[in-house]
């Protein structure tokens, strides 16, 4: 109960801190938060000031830019009249009648003057032309009017082809047929042909991966019902959800290959007289015994683990009614479940006890059997058999769309033709029609009447000019008038005009320079009115950021308080139940306290009887311990003496003897002391005289000539190992490359011999070297070497560097390799070596050979020829015939 009542009081007391501490930070977040709002209620008041002052700033701005706009605007006005007044004061000076003109009064009378005889020149020589055009226009008119019966004949001819022209477009426009119909149908055709050739190869190629589920055989009897004979399993089913592809190849197993017949005389027929080139095990329909998960234990999967998560495997594939019980025999005793878990359970429950399959191909036996892992490309065969049910139908549909457009062509062909045929006779009519108009154009009376048309033309332009240089004339001697006019009142007005004008210039000046100067202060006070805006715009965008975080700040703050509160609350509960459970357990203590205090004063009386007891003990104790102190001490100094004397390990034999020098009895030690303390006087004063710390210099020099030679021992083994590894690499180097130079002159002269019979080929050292300084291409033909690769033709050097390359590469095989027109220079019969000597030299490897040689084609297993058919290029493989065997 102490213990008990000491740990609830440790609890109530942590439980206290926590509570007063909680409860301190409760009421600093609560203080904050007054704190922030008081600061953020302090920023809003201090942010509508500001926009207040924002305001009235603009407002002012406003107000002195309208000034200064006014007063720009009065300065512009003054400085235009101040111009114009000037101009016309230069103007007058200068004798002209306003400041505008360029030239004076005079000047312009004169070349007013030069005008008027022009104009009055150049208006009756309009007049002259006028009467001529005339006179020529009579005359042509007439001579058009005796042309006249010709034109109309000319112009019927030209109606009656236009005519024509006309039918023959309408009737091209009245087939039903438009202009390049035929070529998109024949481009349709091109596409889907393309398209057709391209589902058979894919088609053909995934018949030729699915080859073991192709099921043939001979007819057993004569007219035989090849209807009875259904097909392989995984040909008559078609999965619903291509996800359980994997779940259900694992479920079927062999039994995807199996061949269902109607009744097992059929397949006793086909095993005995069909022929089979392979083993099949045949389904009869009429005796197989199919074994269906009972409907019992569906629900009960259903309601272990869901229906979407297990589902019977029969119910994930679509297979006609009439093979219901081969299916029933493949897929009916398995569960398809979407999890391991589920699968888990469906397999292994009492109620149960089915084998179940996951998704992945995982297959859990009821027995305890699991089976999984790793399953790269799991439903593969079933994934290449959907391909091929799709290959096939858009095959289908593709033909028959070929079709539809074949029929289309069909169709229109005569139309078409007739389309064509009228086509170019319209193009023969048009183009006779261009010449006939040309020709038309090309005769007198279109001619005259050209003549006649340009005549009408000009005369209606020169009355127009005639009138126009009229009316100038008009205008040069009003003008002659005006000016003679205005020189006589500009002589009688001169003095006067000038001294006006001067008078407004200088007005116009002093208004100007009022004007200036009140526009530089409205400028100086709009500029101070901008930036104390811009400063208390800066002062407000700040003043809204900080108000931001306050109230991101104030907000959290109001969080923690609620949590903080929470807390506090839990903290109270939890230390209020302590108390009151500390309470009772002080209770039962005070009643266990009176029924102790009893015990105690009987203990207190036994506890001075022991206590008398322990005294005396702890003396004897205390003596033991001194004495063994003291032999542990003596003991320590004898060894000490020991190990510093030498001495005294042999004489130790003599110690306390009689008649020897170490016989203790008769010696007093207190002389023994005295005389060691004069030893040690005589020693002090020897060592004022001997240096005591050659000793330990020597020690430190005598480790350090050690350590030394101890390296000097280490870094002379690592060098000797060093060597002795380098010599090993050499001679390793050294028998790799011979290795390398024995393998790979081997193969070079095999691989040349085969590409030029009668030859031969070798790698050696030139002489007085070994092949380490390198080696030197040789070459006999025959039983002679020849002295230089110069000697050979190009096509035998591009031989011997093929022989060489291939020889390097044959030392190291790789699984692929491309070799494009490397027979270009070479002739038919070194191109067959070079296909013979691909197979017998790498028979592991596989080659891509680009070549447009026959020899090289006959030595390939598989074959893809390019060519054009019907305009388009495509790829046509073909395979050797030992292959096809």
């Amino acid at each position: 109960m102490g213990g008990e009542a000491k740990t609830l009081s440790e609890k109530v007391d942590v439980l206290a801190q926590d509570l007063v501490r909680e409860v301190s930070v409760l009421n600093n977040k609560e203080d904050t938060l007054r704190s922030e709002q008081e600061n953020a209620e302090k920023i809003v008041h201090s942010i509508e000031d500001l926009k207040q002052s924002v305001e009235e700033r603009a407002t002012a701005v406003k107000k002195s830019e309208e000034g200064a706009a006014d007063l720009n605007k009065r300065a512009e006005e003054l400085s235009k009249s101040l111009e114009n007044f000037e101009k016309e004061y230069q103007g007058v000076l200068a004798g002209k009648s306003s400041g505008d003109e360029e030239k004076c009064l005079e000047d312009q009378l004169g070349e007013a003057k030069v005008a008027v005889g022009n104009a009055e020149t150049e208006l009756k020589q309009l007049k002259t032309k006028i009467n001529h055009c005339e006179r020529e226009l009579k005359e042509k008119t007439h001579q058009l009017m005796s042309k006249r019966e010709e034109a109309v004949a000319v112009q019927n001819e030209l109606s009656a082809r236009r005519k024509d022209v006309e039918n023959a477009k309408s009737a091209m426009e009245s087939l039903p047929y438009k202009e390049g119909q035929m070529e998109a149908l024949q481009k349709d055709r091109a596409s889907e042909l393309e398209l057709v050739q391209k589902l058979k190869d894919e088609i053909r190629n995934l018949s030729a991966q699915l080859s073991n589920l192709q099921f043939t055989y001979r007819d057993p009897v004569k007219n035989f019902d090849r209807s009875k004979v259904k097909g392989v399993v995984a040909k008559l089913i078609k999965v619903k959800d291509s996800s359980t592809m994997t779940a259900l190849e694992v479920t079927a197993g062999g039994k995807l290959f199996n061949v269902v017949v109607d009744t097992e005389s059929t397949g006793k027929q086909i095993l005995q007289n069909g022929d089979l080139r392979r083993r099949v095990t045949i389904v009869p329909l009429n005796k197989i015994q199919s074994h269906t998960v009972h409907p019992r234990v569906q629900q009960a999967a259903v309601r272990l683990v869901g229906k979407e998560n297990a589902e019977l495997a029969l119910s994930l594939v679509c297979y006609d009614e009439e093979l219901k019980t081969a299916m029933e025999y493949v897929f009916g005793s398995t569960f398809v479940c979407k999890s391991t878990d589920a699968a888990k359970e469906v397999a292994f429950s009492r109620e149960i006890r089915t084998p179940s399959v996951t998704l992945e191909g995982d297959i859990f036996q009821p027995s305890g059997l699991l089976t999984g892992g790793s399953r790269t490309g799991g439903g593969y065969l079933l994934r290449q058999l959907h391909e091929l049910a799709e290959a096939e139908s858009n095959l289908l549909l593709h033909q028959r769309r070929l079709s539809e457009i074949e029929a289309k062509i069909t169709e229109l062909l005569p139309v078409h033709k007739k389309f064509l045929d009228l086509k170019k006779q319209l193009e023969l009519k048009l183009y006779d029609l261009s010449l006939f108009q040309g020709r038309a154009e090309q005769n007198e009376h279109h001619k005259l009447g050209e003549v006649v048309k340009k005549i009408e033309l000009e005369l209606e332009e020169a009355k127009f000019e005639a009138k126009e240089k009229e009316t100038l004339y008009n205008e040069c001697v009003s003008t002659v008038s005006k000016l003679e006019k205005s020189i006589k009142e500009h002589d009688n007005n001169r003095e006067g005009r000038l001294k006006n004008l001067e008078k407004q210039i200088k007005a116009t000046k002093a208004q100007m320079k009022s004007a200036s100067k009140d526009l530089k202060g409205h400028e100086n006070e709009r500029e101070r009115l901008i930036m104390e805006q811009e400063a208390v715009v800066k002062e407000h965008a700040s003043l809204e950021s900080q108000l931001d975080s306050l109230r991101t700040q104030i907000s959290r703050l109001n969080l923690e308080i609620e949590e903080q509160k929470a807390k506090v609350a839990s903290t109270r509960n939890n230390h209020d139940q302590a108390q009151t459970e500390l309470d009772s357990i002080r209770q039962k203590m005070m009643e266990r306290d009176s029924q102790i205090s009893s015990i105690l004063k009987e203990q207190q009386k036994l506890q001075h009887k022991l206590g008398e007891t322990k005294l005396e003990r702890k003396k004897l104790e205390n003596e033991v311990k001194r004495m063994e102190m003291e032999q542990k001490d003596c003991s320590m100094k004898v060894d000490r003496l020991i190990e510093k004397h030498a001495w005294i390990a042999s004489e130790k034999q003599l110690f306390g003897r009689s008649g020897t020098d170490y016989d203790f009895m008769s010696r007093d030690p207190i002389k023994a002391r005295e005389e060691l303390e004069i030893l040690q006087a005589e020693q002090s004063g020897l060592e004022k005289r001997v240096n005591k710390k050659v000793m330990a210099m020597f020690e430190k020099a005598e480790d350090e000539y050690n350590d030394l030679m101890s390296k000097k021992n280490i870094i002379e083994n690592d060098k000797s190992k060093i060597k002795k590894v380098i010599e090993e690499l050499d001679e390793k180097k050294k028998e790799t490359l011979k290795v390398t130079w024995v393998k790979v002159n081997k193969d070079f002269g095999s691989i040349f011999s085969t590409l030029l019979p009668g030859t031969m080929a070798k790698l050696e050292p030139p002489e007085g070297c070994s092949f380490l300084d390198g080696l030197e291409v040789r070459v006999a033909f025959g039983s002679v070497w020849k002295q230089s690769l110069s000697e050979l033709s190009g096509g035998q050097r591009s031989l011997l560097a093929l022989s060489l390359i291939l020889a390097l590469l044959l030392f190291k095989p790789a699984p692929l390799y491309i070799l494009d027109e490397v027979d270009a220079a070479l002739d038919l019969s070194h191109t067959q070596n070079i296909g013979r000597m691909i197979k017998a030299h790498f028979p592991h490897s596989q080659f891509i050979v680009v070549s447009l040689k026959e020899g090289m084609f006959n030595n390939a297993n598989v074959l893809f020829r390019t060519k054009f058919v019907d305009g388009v290029s495509t790829v046509q493989r073909t395979v050797a015939a030992k292959q096809n065997k």
